[in-house]
């Protein structure tokens, strides 16, 4: 964001020599524990204490907020933290309708816990999209966060969706109460990444058209690449055996990258400097990006985004002709992987690299340790 201040958090730690591949859930583990095992040890002795806290996650869209919760799950455990997106419960919700079973415990719910300017019979049809003169409304949606909060055990909570405009915002520095957190810690983490990061995800992610998995040609690769002879293009191979060796493709629009959602971004951006003022809650800041000219001090060189290129080695063979794969070289070696650290220019047009999940994911724990005063 520009004009933003963020500190730089150090993951670079003495002591600690091993090369880990963080794409790996192994070795991952085995960073999380090197860097952090101090602050994942006093997390887990708090959680399992029955304590939990709030935590609400800032940033722009598809700034990492799901990603780096779920990476701080997976390091500390599951089964006293939830992530709850509030885009996801309405759609969930309104999947569950098809239930009357579901249908009938959300009714219930409401009519002892929604407090708004609908009835309840209402409410249930602009949650189903029938009633298209009404949008969810914050009361509403307060009340759905309560409800799908209620449906899972005593959990500390990463809330990501809320507050999304500014008309939300003196709601949720009252959230935790109106959700029944009364003696729960909560704070805000506020997610800095550059908008050249989010666009170029965006126009370079691809999905499966069956399993429906996603990826980046540029940033996360499958173990299988093909190359196009006929468009003189690569593409990925989606790796769930499933799938038959099914080309991953562009989705409609992502060409585009940002601009569709360029009034969201605004939005958020205004959102964020403001709660940035706020005053009384505490704060996390995770920054997705280090300035090159500074990223040997801070980072170590795994930590950082690779980018993948490709060649065509001169030596590959046609592939056979009449083939399923007459139009595809496999990446058995026929197709040339080049890698190199991906480096941005931030939104102050400074040259930065773009960091891996796991280093930001690494600054969420130690941050949520010092904020709770573990």
């Amino acid at each position: 964001m520009r004009n933003l201040d963020f500190p730089i958090f150090k993951t670079k730690t003495s002591g600690v020599t091993e090369l880990f591949d963080l794409n790996n859930p192994e070795s991952r583990k085995r960073y999380f524990e090197a860097k952090a095992g101090n602050e994942i040890e006093r997390l887990r002795a708090y959680l399992k204490s029955g304590k939990t806290f709030v935590a609400y996650l800032i940033g722009k869209k598809n700034s990492g907020k799901g990603t780096y919760s779920k990476l701080f799950m997976e390091a500390v455990g599951k089964e006293h933290v939830g992530h709850v997106s509030v885009g996801d419960i309405v759609r969930d919700v309104h999947a569950s309708l098809s239930s009357p079973e579901r249908k009938a415990a959300l009714v219930d719910f409401l009519s002892q816990n929604y407090r708004g300017f609908h009835n309840i019979e209402d409410t249930i049809k602009i949650i189903e999209g029938r009633d298209q003169t009404s949008l969810i409304s914050t009361e509403l949606m307060i009340a759905l966060l309560k409800y799908e909060i209620s449906r899972r055990p005593r959990q500390a909570i990463f809330i990501d969706g809320f507050p999304r405009g500014l008309d939300q915002v003196s709601y949720s520095i009252f959230l935790k109460e109106l959700l029944g957190y009364r003696s729960d810690p909560d704070f805000f983490i506020f997610i800095d990444v550059p908008e050249a990061v989010i666009d170029e995800r965006i126009k370079t992610r691809v999905i499966c058209p069956v399993c429906k998995t996603p990826r980046n040609i540029r940033l996360a690769l499958t173990e299988k690449i093909g190359y196009d002879k006929e468009k003189g293009e690569f593409y990925l191979i989606c790796d769930n055996v499933s799938c038959n060796g099914a080309r991953m493709v562009t989705k409609e629009g992502d060409e585009l990258g940002i601009e569709p959602i360029r009034k969201r971004l605004e939005a958020d951006d205004l959102v964020f400097k403001h709660l940035l003022t706020l005053r009384g809650v505490p704060k996390a800041f995770l920054k997705n990006s280090v300035p090159a000219a500074r990223a040997r001090e801070y980072v170590d060189d795994y930590e950082l985004t690779p980018s993948y290129s490709f060649e065509l080695n001169p030596s590959a063979a046609p592939a056979v002709a009449g083939s399923a794969q007459d139009s595809a070289v496999l990446h058995d070696g026929k197709i040339k992987v080049i890698e190199t650290p991906w480096i941005i220019n931030d939104d102050d047009d400074v040259p930065s690299y773009s960091l891996m999940p796991a280093p930001v994911a690494l600054s969420l724990i130690k941050q949520t340790a010092k904020v709770l005063r573990l």
